[in-house]
């Protein structure tokens, strides 16, 4: 009986081992703040992203790729609890300050992998309640939401064109404290795991996030070199304040708005721009880095690699420069799908969410979508099944409600009952307010398609009682 038990076990081993053997290993790279506008040889031959190419050119880039929106200030802490969680925005408001107890119950992402025989490595900014160094197999510096700023760091640069800030003053720390760049560490530790995993016979899970390109925006001297200030473009859509920066919640008091001095210049669009860029390709060489360790893992022909963006920033686009607003350059983030049999060079302009992300890893993994995860899976968009969604849902506090549909974008600051509609095929940059009487039948469809997504994502806001004139039947 005993030599009956062990052959019984050590064939369930053996499957179980071959089981997980089978899967694909899922190389996820996450950065912080980056705009969908910042890929050389997509949108912006200005910056240099070699090694972002590279992903665009071997895979899918879903170029329509949205963050839902924010219950707080610190939009990271949204974007990354819908993240992990599965949950659609007001859903994963109501966990928040649960998450620790809802990785425990086997509920987080990482959770579900590690259940599904991965292997799970993280390192870098996480941001959530939840501690990371329970929910990982390997945990390796885990950051903040963000590297201290220094109070030089805000209200520059001067007016007279003086600066007090530099951002390859290691003095000033940031991204400088501990004596190495914190994108540099995140490309040492990623370099390490896939080592490490290549001598392990079960499938990975690495969950690389990197600080950059968030302020304090820090790089080595020879990246920032690279965009000279005066040589760098300033934005068709720049404004010197927005309009209607206070009612919707996104007034001169905010941190990230406090970067640059009120009213905007372009001299001070043109410095922040340039130090974002050099801060964005000096994470792209490290993103290089664990590309070129992955090829030399020989695991690369069964990994799925996934890099995205937890939301987008303005940097002086509209006279605003945090992301707490519903313009596509704070709500569309890179999005890009690499692995087997994804289409190599493509792009894919159906709207997706970034959080669409665990969802489609857990298909890959061969794992059953749970009930309580509401995203779905990018999967049937990549071989042709799945038709995707007809609109997009955006919110941020009780001050900005947003949805796109088809060639339209309609926004709303319920404080302040201003109303602003954009064809955002014909005006990408969303400059032009069509919104007027000629307007309303195509505001009214998008209100009402606003209404029915509210319902969907949990937000309890009453929009409809502060605008009457487009509830109409709804």
């Amino acid at each position: 009986m005993n030599r009956l038990l062990w052959i019984v076990l050590a064939v369930l081993t053996f499957a179980s081992q071959t089981q997980a053997q089978s899967k694909p290993n899922i190389l996820f790279i996450f950065s912080d703040d980056q705009c969908f506008e910042t890929l050389s040889c997509l949108n912006n031959d200005e910056v240099l992203t070699p090694n972002l190419d590279r992903l665009v050119k071997r895979g899918t880039t879903f170029t329509h790729a949205y963050n839902m929106g924010s219950w707080s200030g610190a939009v990271c802490v949204a974007s990354r609890t819908m993240l992990n969680t599965g949950r659609y925005l007001w859903y994963a408001h109501e966990i928040y300050n649960k998450s620790e107890q809802e990785r425990e119950a086997g509920r987080f992402w990482s959770e579900h992998m590690r259940e599904a025989g991965y292997r799970t490595y993280m390192t870098g900014k996480w941001h959530l309640k939840a501690k990371a160094e329970n929910a990982f197999d390997v945990v390796r510096d885990v950051r903040p939401g963000m590297p201290n700023q220094a109070p030089a760091g805000y209200d520059r640069p001067r007016a007279d064109g003086t600066d007090p800030w530099s951002p390859y003053d290691k003095s000033l720390g940031g991204f400088w404290k501990g004596g190495r760049h914190w994108s540099e560490i995140v490309a040492d530790h990623g370099v390490d795991y896939l080592r490490e995993a290549a001598k392990r016979p079960e499938p990975f899970f690495m969950y690389l996030a990197f600080n950059a390109p968030h302020d304090p925006r820090q790089a080595p001297k020879q990246y920032v070199d690279l965009y000279p200030a005066a040589n760098v473009q300033v934005p068709p859509n720049f404004l010197f304040e927005y309009p209607h920066n206070e009612a919707m919640d996104s007034g001169r008091k905010l941190r990230d708005e406090r970067l640059a001095p009120f009213p905007r210049t372009e001299y001070s669009v043109q410095v922040h721009r340039q130090e974002y860029y050099a801060l964005i390709t000096h994470m792209d060489a490290q993103v290089g880095r664990i590309l070129d360790a992955l090829d030399e893992s020989g695991k690369a022909d069964n990994t799925y690699i996934f890099f995205t963006a937890d939301h987008g920033l303005a940097v002086g686009q509209h006279g605003l420069f945090g992301k707490q607003n519903m313009y596509d350059h704070s709500v569309r983030v890179p999005f890009m799908v690499v692995g087997p049999n994804i289409p190599a060079d493509e792009r894919n302009s159906t709207p997706i969410y970034l959080q669409d992300l665990m969802a489609t890893s857990l298909e890959l993994a061969k794992i059953e979508k749970p009930d309580h995860v509401q995203f779905q899976s990018v999967l049937p968009l990549l071989d042709g099944t799945g038709k995707g969604r007809d609109a997009i849902y955006g919110a941020y506090l009780e001050g900005q409600r947003m949805v796109t549909q088809g060639d339209y974008k309609l926004i709303l600051y319920p404080k302040a009952k201003v109303v602003r509609l954009y064809n955002v095929k014909r005006d990408p940059k969303e400059m032009l307010d069509l919104a007027s009487e000629g307007a309303l039948p195509i505001m009214r469809r998008l209100f009402t398609r606003l209404l029915k997504l509210q319902q969907e994502v949990g937000d309890k806001l009453d929009i409809a009682s502060v605008y009457p004139e487009l509830a109409g039947d709804a």
